[in-house]
């Protein structure tokens, strides 16, 4: 629900502000849902909940949804704050769960999402300089934050990985 999230909220940002980064963000967020959608098929894990905008299974999630618009709606600046306030965070979820997962397939779909996520972070990060905004994060350290911002876009092979998914579930295993 965290990359569903993330989609929602970003679309929901776009259409009250109309700045692009907000839509391709929302669009990567889908790919990404996808990803962790083919996973939990894979493994015979059912999530069903994934149509309807802003609406979550999880009440903690429906909760952040709420507190997130409120806050992205503030301003053109909280809105991108917010962009990285979640990124920020998946970012910290995805590393805490690589650092206990076993499962490789598991690990390559969240390596690329934190990659992703990295990106994210950048990208609004780029538009919060555009705006003279300087962020301090909250889920992750100044330091770990400074590394992200300042080096390059990274690129990676997530499509990859989806489309061994999509024929045969070649990544079947153990959890």
């Amino acid at each position: 629900e965290e990359e569903k999230l993330a989609g929602d909220v970003y679309t929901f940002l776009y259409e009250k502000w109309g700045t692009p980064v907000f839509l391709n963000i929302s669009k990567a967020e889908e790919t990404h849902k996808n990803a962790v959608l083919y996973l939990l098929e894979a493994y015979d894990d059912e999530y069903s909940l994934t149509g309807e905008a802003g609406v979550f299974e999880n009440p903690d999630f429906q909760e952040l949804y709420g507190q997130l618009i409120q806050k992205g709606s503030e301003s053109l600046e909280a809105a991108m704050e917010t962009g990285v306030l979640i990124e920020e965070m998946d970012i910290n979820d995805l590393e805490e769960a690589l650092a206990v997962v076993e499962n490789e397939n598991i690990k390559i779909v969240f390596e690329n999402l934190l990659r992703g996520s990295r990106n994210h972070l950048r990208a609004f990060n780029r538009q919060l300089d555009r705006l003279g905004v300087k962020y301090t994060p909250v889920y992750i350290s100044q330091e770990a934050f400074d590394q992200i911002v300042s080096t390059p876009n990274e690129t990676g092979s997530g499509n990859k990985i989806n489309n061994k998914f999509r024929k045969g579930r070649q990544y079947r295993g153990g959890r």
